[in-house]
């Protein structure tokens, strides 16, 4: 107040959420993310079909992919869908898992809020299981070895069920964990390294997706630039160039003007002449097969045609770098400076069936994925499957740990926490057990997802464990309580590990906003949605609506 007039400190269009309202508020729209993917998690869980504004259809369950392509317009809403995107860089799968769990990290939070308890006792309890959590996922962690087949497989399997890699699991995991052992290596200190750069996935429509197969080498999807030119070689040496077989252009602006035909002709010999001396360079290093990046001229494609070159022009980028890795050859990005140190032999085939190029190298290794699928959507969800099961193989070949699927980790984990937190002082106890509530959503989900009675398989999975049996978690085709290790539903304990931490730090993040000041509407893109009221709405869920 300023002699009796109130001081303006915010604009008109500003808004602010404070206190309890804005931990609502916060809670409310972490939560109606999460629980927009619950009911993908599972052999069971659902798709969803995703629009976007410009009309194209995706139809996936794959968490991260869902929360990307939805029109999230919220700040906290955000901050769930990193959580997920976080999961898939570092973990590669069990992105559903991590926001589910986030969420339901929130909800209890929210009991717990209500009763009274401060913010930083929750913070600090959800911590303490965090950490605690995690030891124990790697004391229930089972050691696995990198030429293990059957557990690499059936971890494949495990990540690929109720996707739409299921149908064809067996033989698509099988594919997996041949792609990534033939891109393994053994650091000095007997780590195992998987490197995936040196592994290419290429997608094809119109065939089963049991017909996929893996290739050792590349698989080029371009053709001849020439119809002359050879297409198929045993021992080729190969050039990688990333500069065009073309006449040079001036860096400016310039204009000729010329008095008669023969000086026109003057300059079409001189641009022929260019052409001639490029593919003269490219013959006398001794070069067999050309990718070119850029664009080759068609006068210079019937030269290299005329010399038996075999030339394939407009090369993707991320091809090209493949077949680097390949073939073990340098790029060339100046032709002039080219030797025939530059060149890597390998061979080259053609499959004029596919359209497709299939080089493989002599030494160095690398390896490609060709994916079949009967229509557009049905092969990009496959590939979406493929990426996740790739990643979660590689992860457990490098880590060297699984666990027990089904749920079975996440109920021992919670009995381990609650026992746990008897010796946790303080009101932080409550926020531990909170904690290992929490963490029973993925089985009692799981059990719903599949039409299942979810409270009474909750309550045969605690007594099993408490019974001693840690590998005990559910199998949902036959609505009973197994031994999931022993039923081949593995699962690796780095992305477990990544999705307790992930889903605790966000919740705490969320926890420990207490207000909200916006300069305009509480969205992400400013844009006219009415959104933010105090009271636990969920605000600008542009696209999403406010009860998801």
């Amino acid at each position: 107040m300023q002699q009796g007039q109130p001081m303006i400190i915010m604009g008109e269009d500003a808004q602010r959420v404070q206190d309890k309202d804005a931990q609502e508020y916060n809670i409310s729209a972490a939560r109606g993310v999460a629980e927009s993917v619950r009911s993908t998690l599972g052999p069971k869980g659902m798709d969803k079909m995703l629009v976007n504004s410009m009309g194209d259809v995706t139809i996936t369950n794959d968490g991260v992919t869902i929360l990307q392509e939805m029109d999230i317009d919220n700040p906290t809403a955000e901050m769930v869908v990193e959580v997920a995107e976080t999961q898939e860089d570092e973990a590669g799968d069990g992105t559903t898992s991590a926001v589910a769990i986030a969420g339901e990290l929130l909800k209890n939070a929210q009991d717990l809020l209500e009763q009274d308890i401060h913010p930083t006792a929750v913070i600090k309890g959800f911590n303490l299981a965090s950490e605690y959590a995690r030891e124990q996922v790697d004391e229930v962690a089972t050691a696995v070895d990198p030429d293990d087949t059957e557990t690499l497989r059936n971890v494949a399997e495990t990540s690929m069920t109720g996707k739409g890699a299921e149908l064809d699991k067996n033989v698509l995991a099988d594919l997996v964990v041949r792609a990534v052992q033939g891109v393994t290596v053994e650091a000095d200190d007997g780590s195992h390294v998987v490197d995936l750069a040196n592994l290419n996935i290429e997608t094809r429509t119109g065939r089963a997706a049991g017909e996929s197969r893996l290739l050792t080498g590349a698989a080029i999807d371009k053709d001849a630039v020439h119809e002359d030119m050879p297409t198929d070689f045993e021992s080729a040496n190969v050039l990688l160039l990333n500069d065009p077989i073309e006449v040079e252009e001036a860096d400016v602006d310039t204009s000729v003007n010329v008095d008669s035909p023969d000086q026109l002709q003057k300059f079409l010999d001189q641009e022929e002449k260019q052409l001639r001396e490029k593919v003269d360079t490219i013959v006398e290093s001794g070069a067999d097969v050309v990718f070119c990046q850029k664009g080759i001229d068609d006068l210079a494609q019937h030269y290299l045609a005329k010399e038996g070159i075999l030339a394939v022009r407009r090369t993707k980028k991320s091809d090209l770098t493949f077949l680097k890795n390949v073939l073990g050859a340098p790029i060339v990005t100046d032709l002039d400076s080219l030797t025939a140190d530059d060149l890597a032999v390998g061979s080259v085939e053609r499959d004029d069936d596919e359209e497709l190029f299939y080089v493989e190298g002599e030494d160095a290794h690398g390896v490609t994925l060709l994916l079949y699928g009967t229509t557009d959507h049905v092969v990009d969800e496959l590939e979406r499957g493929i990426q996740d099961a790739l990643d979660v193989v590689s992860t457990t070949v490098s880590d060297g740990r699984t666990l027990p699927g089904g749920g079975a980790v996440e109920v021992e984990i919670a009995r381990r926490l609650r026992d746990y937190a008897d010796s946790v002082e303080g009101r932080e106890q409550l926020a531990v057990e909170a904690f290992a509530d929490s963490l029973e959503l993925i089985p009692r989900v799981l059990a719903e997802n599949a039409g299942l009675d979810a409270i009474d398989l909750l309550v045969d999975l605690r007594a099993a464990h408490e019974a001693g049996d840690e590998n005990a978690g559910l199998d949902v085709f036959a609505g009973e309580v197994v031994d999931t290790a022993e039923a081949g539903v593995v699962e690796t304990a780095h992305a477990k590990e990544q999705a307790i931490a992930s889903a605790a730090e966000a919740a705490n993040l969320v926890l420990k906003i207490d207000d909200i000041i916006s300069a305009g509407d509480l969205s992400t893109s400013g844009g006219d949605d009415e959104g933010g009221a105090p009271g636990g709405g969920m605000g600008g869920m542009g696209g999403m609506g406010g009860a998801m």
